[in-house]
């Protein structure tokens, strides 16, 4: 398996193995929104890919203040396999390495995979704070 970032020509594969993943839809999840998010840095949107096929995808953001994961995915018949894991180490480093010294990320608390994964990884639930959005037109 290898990890990577991916480039625009990644773009339509993404979205597709996002979909397939049952990730939660988000405003931003589109053709423009990471062609957005590749304009603004090149590496952030990771992907794994085995035998040519994308199988896992994670972005590792670093906004120069705080480091942040988002839309980590991986292809329901390739789950359990340890991709995950690996997107998730490559994203540390990736982060560690542009100087962040924390990393936050978002998990739904109905995702029980998810919030049993991000546990596992080492990531511990923080009570202290509440997160606020507001959906911009």
């Amino acid at each position: 398996m290898k990890i990577r970032a991916a480039g625009r020509a990644d773009i339509d594969a993404v979205l597709a193995l996002w979909r397939a993943a049952g990730s939660a839809p988000a405003v931003n999840e589109s053709v423009e929104g990471l062609q957005a998010l590749l304009d603004c840095d090149p590496e952030p949107l990771l992907v794994a890919e085995e035998d040519g096929e994308l199988v896992g995808t994670l972005v590792a953001a670093w906004d120069g203040w705080r480091g942040g994961m988002y839309r980590l995915a991986v292809a329901p018949g390739r789950r359990r396999r340890g991709i995950a894991r690996r997107l998730v180490e490559a994203g540390e480093r990736r982060l560690a390495a542009l100087g962040a010294r924390r990393i936050a990320l978002v998990a739904l608390h109905d995702h029980e995979d998810a919030v049993g994964f991000w546990a596992a990884a080492g990531y511990e639930r923080d009570g202290r704070i509440a997160r606020f959005v507001k959906t911009l037109d």
